[in-house]
This record gives structure tokens, C-alpha cells and sequence, in this order.
């Protein structure tokens, strides 16, 4: 696995230095992006808005207008190319062109009538790079939209990117800090600029990856967080929440970073384990209580603490209130260390006797649970540190020190007062650390804009409890309750510049919340009667708040102020509002989509989506998580330059549930890469034998023949194949029921479900099976002519059902096979209609497949039995095939019609082969029996196994194979057994189930004979 990382990589450098070494100056951009697998956005790309540029978003007159197929004027990719398919299955060829070809065409746009299906695109941040979260993101929300579209539903992906206050501001920063400059120099309006002008120049980097992955999203409508449409929904959305008094300035403990100055959401920190210390020290107490004992620690209460700077904030000593070791000092007071303060000794059931000494020093103004315990008592809250953690004035000599500096020398202090007990070192804890700026973050008070969740949390949780919004997969519900059901009020104040500046304006001590400083002016006059410019005849400046929202406040409001929101007449908004599944990582199912669930019914009245799809991490294939340090981070570009875009997408989505996390392992994405070349070998077959095809009419293929070489766009019907030979009927109910359970499976959000019964049609089925026996028809005659219009359809519908997972491969074999050679209704796989299950003959589907598989079994067995006593392969066996019961009714003429199949598949001598019916052979006693199933028995003559009748061999062979269906039966039995599978399970699964147990108890009864047969 190592090694495959380390050639990715190698390969990459040296495409690199050669594109160094080729390129100028001026075009090492451009090689750079393209050896990244960069797509530029053409023909389609979004319009930009620098500072001084910025207006209302363009509205697209055709925005809520049905899109034809009619819009599509260019040919494929290599469409005019007389020749057919390559040997080899390149995928470089072809999957960056085509989807050029798809975007150009505006296939990627809703099209047509009907409901619509709307997944909004999570956007990922403006700085960002393709990692492997989004290109799962990517190929989750990519199969549902090609899916549904295929489905015929008007169907909106909808892309965008988040603005990223802290990200983007912090690498603009650095950018300005290594041309000497620092943002505060630069001041806010052109810091600002600039910051516009490296998003312009820099933005479009991950949504350009994205494309590499076939992302299908309507690039048209790509939204930014701080575009002005955006930014007024914003504006609307927290002065909306301000008058109905959600919104409010206060003071309270936030996450404060004191590196970017600004406080930061718990998503934006990272809680890590790290080894410190623990330092045990003395607290003197003020008084003392009475007591007999004459021991010097009644003067003092021993403390643990990993922070001793903060020593310098506390103002109380609390203890449990059942702890009998210190529960006489309740009441009393203690004095801080080196600032003289008096504090009382408070109880609190908070405080574990067991953990440290069982006595907790109280700093409210450093320590999350510090402050809850400070307002239960009602405390006072003082904070020591200055915004950048170096200590206030007021602290003597430690004033002016770093939070950490200061630590070293308060303890050193400590210990010349004899207060210092001791350290225990490699002190295991964890620590919380900026995500964006990596120093440890410092708990604070600070005065914040704050929301009051708690109204609309409540009816984000009901929406979930009522099924108004269902959550896959559903265990995580617990922790949504959890999360809504406790939820604390909200800080939304960021003090950053690159944002959605707070519409909140200032006038000496009064402060007001508008949409503009017109607006605020009107509501200053209204609301507290001040006048502006009418007693002297010059307006009055009005300061608005420095602060810019938290970015998760905007993205809150993605699903709906993507589609016109706060104008609910808007035909976007009434036609894709409210989404249908918003499909994103389980590790911020709190910070954004539970947000999102509040703010849309708080702003609509709606739940912004009816589904809530929750896919995991994706680790290496220990599983374990993917880190820099460990060495095992995988470039997905680097995966798709090596294997491809298809490989890697069926990789990330199969093979797991949802929620869970996905092991990637290189083995398994070349195994995937050779399903793709399986797929295209299938295509070269089918295109081989339709260039051979010779139809009895005489002639190539005309066009009535090319009719009937429909694709599953036109339906067979019971007059079209019930004269068909099984295989050929077979193929096709097998092809129309997978579609239908790929479909279903997709609907119920069983992606990957869905992706294995595609891979095994196309593989275990289609390929292995029916093209093996479509070599055994005669191309100039009539079955030739049945075995093609079969081999089309099944193709055409594996196809079908394996684009939405591999749409590139897919859609470049259907341009050069099924368009070019059948009937087809649309210009594009991806335009085409998921296959139908109408077709009139779906009562004797099963029966068809329930033959065949009899028939399949027959073939395994004569395998199997060639294989046990190591047949020389050229060796051609005669055999006897008995049938009785309902078997010798529907089977007899199909194992005596495929004998050219049987003998293909099972090396089987055709001219040898007897079909019997209810008796053995009258040489049974010198031939190998195989129980095939039910009904189905094969004798082969010792003499073509080359061996004479070995009875403890046979015994050996059939107890085998006994013990196989006994475990089967087992199984069976058991899970009939179940009431809660006969009770939930559909109808048709139990039947199933009851069938199969008889067919596999009644072969285990032939077996059993065989045995006794045996002695």
C-alpha cells in the first residue's frame, strides 16, 4: 500500500519537473493546474464580484424553465471517429473531454416538467483543495443527482463555496505579513480588495477539481456565501431574528483564539491528547474552623491544576458537598496566591472526590465548567488575559507575561512561598487547539452577538420526531436529540474582516439592528427619538460593528437563499425549495445541518430537506485516520491520474453502509478499475458481434433491424421474446429486475447496496454467463439475430444502472455501442431514462430465473466435477442428465437446446450428452452422480474422469456437499424462525425465503439418498 502511495506521488513530481522544464514562466500556472487535473469552467462559468464591481446576482431568464434535449447541438467527443472501440480500456482519453461535452451542453441544467429533486452541494471553503471528504461528498450527491435525472425529475445539484472567514483571512494575512505589510496597516477597505482579488484569482480551484470527479452539478447556478444575493439574505435573516428577539449582544465564555484574535466555533477546534503536567499545590485558608487535630494542612486545602496562571482569576475553592474530608470548610475563605483576593469555599456536586485531590480552584473567566459552576453560585467572572493571552496589567510582575511565561513563573513564585507540593509529570489530557491558527485556544468571557437557539432547536428535534425530516442512518438520531434537546445560545460574532459584516450600527450608548444605515437612522428616530441632521443641519456618523457573522451562520442559510430567499415569489424558490436530501460527513451533523434545520423552519416554515444523509471518514485500509504525520494521506487527484475517476468513485461509495467509515484501500480501487475494463471488454464484445451480425433477410443492418436493436428505452414485450431460447429471456428479466432493485435501493439511500448488485450483474451475470453463451449462436441465423437484440438490451441497461456510479466509462461505451448501433430516444447516457420495468411478461420472470439458475447449478456441477478429479482441460465428458418432477417439465428441452452451451461452459462431449427423464442410466453404478437440485441429477462415467469408482471418494464428495446445503438449510430455517423477520420482512422476501428452504431441503434429501445409495 506504501509503495503504490510513493509511485503515485513520484509520478506526479516528475510530471511536475517536466512541466518545469518545458514551460516558461508565464505558463507554469496553467501546466501546474493541469497536472492537477484542473478543469477550467467553459462556456458556463459564474460571474465574479470584486469590491468595486459587486451587484445583485444575474437571474437567468431560463432559471425555472424546462430544459429539452433539443439544446443539444455538438456531437460527443471522438462522435465522428469511423472506427470503433479501442483495445484498451484509457480512460485518460476520454473522461476529461466528455465532461467538457456534458457541461457545454447545459446537461448538468434541470430539464423537463414534474416534481423536481434538489440536493443542496455543501460548500466547501474557497481555499480549499480536493481531499478524499469531498470526493466522497462528491460521488454521493453525484450518483443521486445523475440517478434521479435519469428518473426523469427536474433535477438541481447545486454548487457553491463558502467564503471561510477565518481560513481565507488567515492565508490573505500571511500573504500580506511576507511583503512586510500587516493587515491593520493595510486597513479594512483594502485589505478587503485584496482579499476579493486572491479569491478571484484563486477561488475556482476545488470547484474545478470537483469536475475532475464528474461532478454533475448545475455550474450555472454556482453560488458564493458572500456573493450580494447572499449577503442580503444574510442581512435579512439576523435582523429578522433581532426584532423577534432571538439575536441579543451579551457576555458569555466563548472559544477565544488568541493568535486570529477573534473567537471561534467548537467546529473550528480540535481537542487533542496530549501529555503536561499536573501541578498539586496549597491554597491558604483565611480562618479556621475548630478542630483538635494540630495538623499544618487545616491551614491550607491541597489543589491539582494543569493551568497554575490562571491562578491569578480565581474566585472560589470548591469541593463536593459529601466529601467528609473537606466539608467542615464549606463557608470559609481562602486567599489567592500573590494578588491577595479573598474567595469563599464553596460545594458543588460538580466536583469528583475521587479525580485530583477532590478541590477545584474556580476561574469563571477561563474554564468552561468553571463558569457554570460561577453562575450557579452566582460568582464573579474575571478574566486575567489580554486578547492576544498575555496577562493584564493589574498582576504585579506577572503582567505583560505570556499566558505560558507567566505559568513558569507563578509556580517558581509557589514554590519560594512553600505553597508548592508537587508535579506529576506525563500528565495525560486533552487540549483544545485552533483549528486554523494551532495554538492552544484560551476559554474567555467575552461580549459577543449571541442567538437564542432554543426556540427553534426545539422545533428542529420535532421535525425529526414527526418524520418530517428522517435522518439515514437513524442511529444518529440520538445524538441529534441530544445535541438540539441541550443546546446552548450561540455565538455568531467573529472579529474578523473577510465576512458578513454585523448589520448592527452604533450612536453614542445606543445601538440598533437594520438592513442598511438608512434603515438604522429610520429606527433610531422610531424606536428611541433621535433626530439626524435636523438640529444642525449635518448627519450624524453612524459607527457600524467591526464584527462579521460566523461563517456557519451563512452557510445556515444555504438551501434556501440559494434559490432567491428572502423573495419567496422567486420560481427557483418554488420550484427547488424546500431540497430533498442534503447528504454530507457525520462529523458536522451539529455545526451546520442542524443550523440549517432551525433556520429553515425558523425563515420558512419548512424543513430545508426531507433527508438527512450521513456518510463517514475515510481512512487507510487499517482504517485507521489519515494524518500528515502518519504518512498515509491520499491525493484522490493522485488516484484519479493513476486509476481514474470512475475507479476511485465506485470505491468510496461501495462496500459500506451509511455512516459508516470508508477503509480506501489501493487493492480495492484497481479491483474497481478492473470492473471498468471488464465493462469495456462486454462493450468491444457487443460491438464485435453486431459487426458480424448477419440477419436471415439477408444485408447488413438496416434500419428495421436497427429498430429492433432497441435500447431499453423501448420495452420488449411478451410477443417480442416469450419464443426466446431461456438465456436470452433469462438475460433480460435478470436486466430489468436489477435495474429495479438498483433503483429501489438508491431511492431508500442504499447507495453502496446499490453499486454491488450493478457490480455483480455486470460481472457474475452478464459478463461470465450470457456473453459466454452468446458466442454459441449462429450471427447468420435467426437465433444470432434474438441473441443480439438480447445482448443489446442487457448492456444497454447495465449501462444504465452503473452510470450514476461510473459515469464517464458508461456514457463513453454507450455513445459507441448502444447510440451507434440500436434505437435510442436521447443524445447522452446521462439524459437517458433509467430503465423500465414495463413490459408484460413480469408473472413469468421469476420462473425464467429460477430455471436458469437450475441450469447454472447444472453447469457448476459438471465444473466442480471435473475440477475434484483434475480433468485434463481439452477432455470432453459424456453425461447423463435426469430430470424428474417439475424439472423434467421446464428443463428438459432447455438443457437439450444449449448443448453447444453446456458444452462451452462445461466441457461437455454435445454428442455424449443424454437428456433423461425419472430414471438413472442403466450405467449409473459406473458414474460420478451430482445432485444438482431438486429434480436435477448428472451421472459422468468414470471413464471420462479417468478413475474408477472410488466409493470412499464419492462418500467424501457428497458429505462435502451435503454439509454445504446443511448449512444453507440452517440459515434458512433460522432466519424464518424469527418472528421479527416473518412480521417486517416485505411479502415477497418471505416467500422467497420459504422457497428456497423447500428447494434446499428437498436437495438435501437427494443428497442423503445419494449416500445410502453409496452402501
Amino acid at each position: 500500500e506504501d509503495h503504490r502511495l510513493t509511485e503515485m506521488r513520484l509520478h506526479r513530481r516528475a510530471a511536475s519537473t517536466m512541466a518545469l522544464l518545458s514551460t516558461t514562466r508565464g505558463a507554469l500556472a496553467f501546466s501546474c493546474a493541469s497536472r492537477r487535473g484542473v478543469l477550467k469552467p467553459r462556456g458556463r462559468s459564474r460571474l465574479s464580484f470584486p469590491p468595486q464591481t459587486r451587484r445583485g446576482r444575474v437571474s437567468r431568464a431560463t432559471t425555472s424553465q424546462a430544459v429539452t434535449t433539443d439544446s443539444v447541438t455538438q456531437q460527443p467527443p471522438n462522435a465522428e471517429e469511423a472506427s470503433g472501440l479501442p483495445s484498451r480500456y484509457e480512460f485518460k482519453s476520454f473522461e476529461e473531454s466528455l465532461y467538457r461535452w456534458w457541461e457545454d451542453e447545459g446537461m448538468f441544467e434541470p430539464r423537463g416538467d414534474g416534481e423536481a429533486y434538489t440536493i443542496p452541494m455543501p460548500p466547501p471553503n474557497v481555499t480549499g483543495r480536493l481531499h478524499l471528504g469531498h470526493a466522497t461528498f462528491v460521488a454521493l450527491q453525484d450518483i443521486l443527482a445523475r440517478f434521479h435525472r435519469m428518473r426523469g425529475r427536474p433535477t438541481l445539484w447545486l454548487p457553491g463555496t463558502d467564503h471561510a472567514g477565518i481560513a481565507t483571512q488567515l492565508l490573505v494575512e500571511r500573504a500580506v505579513e511576507s511583503q512586510g505589510s500587516s493587515r491593520l496597516e493595510l486597513g479594512r477597505e483594502a485589505f478587503l480588495e485584496r482579499t476579493w482579488r486572491w479569491k478571484e484569482e484563486n477561488g475556482g480551484a476545488i470547484t474545478a477539481q470537483m469536475r475532475r470527479l464528474g461532478a454533475s452539478a448545475d455550474w450555472s447556478r454556482e453560488r458564493f456565501t458572500l456573493e450580494p444575493a447572499m449577503s442580503n439574505a444574510v442581512t435579512e435573516a439576523f435582523v429578522r431574528l433581532y426584532d423577534k428577539g432571538l439575536v441579543y449582544r451579551g457576555t458569555r465564555m466563548v472559544n477565544w483564539s488568541p493568535k486570529l484574535l477573534t473567537a471561534v466555533s467548537d467546529l473550528e477546534v480540535d481537542t487533542v491528547d496530549r501529555t503536561g503536567k499536573l501541578y498539586y499545590f496549597n491554597y491558604p485558608l483565611l480562618l479556621l474552623v475548630d478542630d483538635d487535630e494540630e495538623d499544618s494542612r487545616l491551614r491550607c486545602l491541597p489543589v491539582a491544576t494543569t493551568r497554575p496562571e490562571t491562578i491569578l482569576g480565581d474566585v472560589a475553592i470548591c469541593v463536593n458537598p459529601g466529601d467528609e474530608r473537606y466539608g467542615r470548610y464549606v463557608g470559609e475563605f481562602a486567599e489567592v496566591p500573590f494578588v491577595k483576593r479573598k474567595i469563599p469555599v464553596i460545594a458543588d456536586e460538580y466536583v469528583d472526590p475521587e479525580f485530583g485531590t477532590g478541590v477545584l480552584k474556580i476561574t469563571p473567566g477561563h474554564d468552561h465548567n468553571d463558569y457554570d459552576i460561577g453562575k450557579r453560585h452566582d460568582l464573579e467572572v474575571i478574566s486575567i488575559f489580554e486578547p492576544d493571552a498575555s496577562v493584564k496589567e493589574g498582576y504585579g510582575k506577572f503582567s505583560g507575561m505570556d499566558r505560558f511565561e507567566c505559568r513558569e513563573a507563578l509556580w517558581a513564585d509557589l514554590e519560594a512561598e512553600g505553597l508548592a507540593v508537587r508535579v506529576e509529570e506525563n500528565y495525560a489530557q486533552r487540549v483544545p487547539i485552533s483549528q486554523r491558527g494551532g495554538e492552544v485556544i484560551e476559554p474567555m468571557v467575552s461580549t459577543q452577538w449571541f442567538v437564542n437557539a432554543t426556540e427553534m432547536a426545539e422545533k428542529a428535534a420535532d421535525a425529526v420526531r414527526r418524520n418530517e425530516v428522517k435522518i439515514v442512518p437513524p442511529r444518529f438520531e440520538k445524538d441529534w436529540f441530544n445535541w438540539l434537546d441541550n443546546i446552548q445560545d450561540w455565538c455568531v460574532s467573529r472579529q474578523l474582516w473577510w465576512g458578513h459584516q454585523i448589520p448592527a450600527y452604533y450612536y453614542g450608548d445606543h445601538v440598533v439592528v437594520a438592513r442598511d444605515e438608512d434603515e438604522a437612522k429610520e429606527r433610531l428616530l422610531r424606536e428611541r427619538g433621535v433626530h439626524f441632521g435636523a438640529a444642525d443641519g449635518e448627519d450624524v456618523f453612524l459607527r457600524r460593528d467591526d464584527d462579521v457573522l460566523d461563517t456557519w451562520f451563512s452557510s445556515g442559510l444555504w438551501p434556501f437563499a440559494t434559490v432567491g430567499w428572502p423573495d419567496e415569489g422567486n420560481p427557483d424558490f418554488k420550484r427547488f425549495y424546500p431540497a430533498n436530501c442534503l447528504e454530507t460527513g457525520y462529523d458536522i451533523l451539529f455545526f451546520w445541518v442542524a443550523r440549517m434545520v432551525m433556520l429553515g423552519i425558523e425563515f420558512t416554515g419548512k424543513a430545508p430537506f426531507d433527508t438527512i444523509y450521513m456518510h463517514g471518514l475515510v481512512r487507510d485500509a487499517k482504517g485507521q485516520k489519515m494524518s500528515k504525520t502518519k504518512g498515509n494521506v491520499v491525493d484522490p487527484l493522485d488516484v484519479v491520474d493513476a486509476y481514474g475517476a470512475d475507479a476511485l468513485r465506485l470505491t468510496l461509495v461501495t462496500g459500506v453502509t451509511p455512516g459508516q467509515d470508508v477503509p480506501l484501500s489501493m487493492d480495492k480501487v484497481e479491483q474497481n478499475r478492473n470492473f471498468a475494463n471488464k465493462l469495456w471488454n462486454v462493450g468491444r464484445f457487443v460491438e464485435f458481434r453486431l459487426e458480424q451480425l448477419k440477419p436471415p433477410t439477408g444485408g447488413g443492418i438496416t434500419t428495421e433491424i436497427k429498430d429492433l436493436l432497441s435500447s431499453s428505452d423501448f420495452p420488449l414485450t411478451d410477443d417480442d421474446i416469450e419464443a426466446w431460447p431461456l438465456p436470452e429471456r433469462y438475460v433480460v428479466a435478470r436486466a430489468r429486475e436489477v435495474a429495479s432493485e438498483v433503483a429501489a435501493q438508491i431511492e431508500a439511500y442504499s447507495v453502496g447496496e446499490g453499486g454491488r448488485l450493478v457490480y455483480e450483474f455486470l460481472w457474475d451475470e452478464l459478463a461470465d454467463w450470457y456473453v459466454e453463451i452468446a458466442k454459441t449462436r449462429n450471427l447468420e441465423a435467426e437465433d444470432g439475430l434474438v441473441s443480439c437484440r438480447a445482448l443489446v438490451y442487457a448492456f444497454d441497461v447495465a449501462l444504465k444502472t452503473i452510470h450514476p456510479y461510473m459515469p464517464h466509462v458508461t456514457e463513453f461505451l454507450w455513445q459507441k455501442v448502444t447510440k451507434k448501433w440500436a434505437r435510442t430516444t436521447e443524445p447522452a447516457l446521462m439524459l437517458s431514462p433509467w430503465p423500465t420495468t414495463d413490459g408484460g411478461h413480469e408473472d413469468d420472470a421469476a420462473a425464467v430465473i429460477a430455471d436458469f439458475e437450475t441450469w447454472k447449478d447444472l453447469v457448476r456441477a459438471l465444473r466442480n466435477i471435473r475440477a475434484e478429479y483434475d480433468v485434463e482441460p481439452k477432455k470432453r465428458m459424456a453425461a447423463t442428465v435426469v430430470l424428474s418432477g417439475e424439472a423434467r417439465a421446464n428443463l428438459a428441452a432447455v438443457v437439450d437446446e444449449e448443448r453447444a452451451a453446456l458444452a462451452l461452459l462445461a466441457k461437455v462431449d454435445a454428442s455424449a450428452l443424454v437428456v433423461a427423464t425419472d430414471s438413472p442410466p442403466a450405467n449409473a453404478e459406473d458414474c460420478a452422480r451430482l445432485v444438482v437440485a431438486d429434480g436435477v441429477e448428472a451421472y459422468v462415467p468414470y471413464a471420462d474422469l479417468k478413475a474408477v469408482k472410488d466409493v470412499a471418494k464419492e462418500r467424501d464428495r457428497l458429505e462435502k456437499q451435503l454439509a454445504k446445503v446443511d448449512k444453507d438449510v440452517a440459515g434458512l430455517d433460522g432466519r424464518l424462525s424469527k418472528p421479527g423477520f416473518v412480521e417486517k420482512a416485505p411479502a415477497a422476501v418471505v416467500d422467497e425465503a420459504r422457497a428456497s428452504l423447500r428447494e434446499k431441503r428437498e436437495q438435501q434429501q437427494a443428497i442423503v439418498d445419494a449416500l445410502r445409495d453409496l452402501e
